[in-house]
């Protein structure tokens, strides 16, 4: 293919794989991959206590666990809910994802592989 016939790279679309500007979000991202980041962060960052205590509970109690670990389960719920609940959380684990799909769009690297090079 000679020069004059390579078509000409959107700056919008650099890779072929959407806007890195556009904000708009899919169902799939408002319904699964932000409340995914969601869990991931609320399980991590500000219920490590209590799914701490679920886990050794589940530990100790084996089999027995649904009934045995109820007050555990119960506490990881609440926190879990509560951090769901927040609209503010939310709107950071949304924009935690936009900057990410951003990133992807615009280099054309999947999260993973970008910090596989770190």
């Amino acid at each position: 293919m000679s020069l004059e016939q390579q078509p000409a790279v959107d700056p919008h679309n650099p890779h072929g794989l959407g806007d890195p500007n556009d904000t708009r979000l899919r169902k799939v991202e408002r319904e699964v991959l932000i409340p995914k980041i969601m869990r991931d962060r609320a399980k991590t960052e500000f219920c490590s206590k209590e799914v701490a205590d679920f886990q050794e509970c589940c530990k100790a109690s084996s089999i027995l666990m649904v009934a045995t670990c109820r007050k555990q389960n119960s506490a990881l719920k609440e926190c879990l809910t509560q951090w769901y609940q927040n609209e503010a959380f939310k709107e950071e684990c949304k924009q935690i994802y936009l900057q990410e799909r951003a990133d992807y769009r615009s280099t054309g690297i999947p999260k993973k592989h970008r910090l596989e090079k770190l």
